[in-house]
């Protein structure tokens, strides 16, 4: 159940990854209910994200609290 949850979080993600303001909500919430490995394994899918769309760069804070 919880890998299912990991990948529709990145589903939302890559839908809203056009506005950085839905983006960082979204990430909000994907943090507080992905586990510890999860998050570190978002992180990273992020990271390769934002190479394409720089702006979604600010959002990262909230994977870091």
């Amino acid at each position: 159940m919880a890998r299912a949850m990991f990948e529709y979080t990145k589903t939302i993600l890559k839908k809203v990854s056009f506005d950085s303001v839905l983006f960082c909500k979204e990430l909000q919430k994907a943090a507080k209910r992905l586990l510890p490995y999860e998050i570190e394994e978002l992180r990273e899918w992020i990271k390769e994200l934002t190479k394409t769309n720089p702006e979604l760069n600010q959002c990262m804070i909230y994977l870091n609290a």
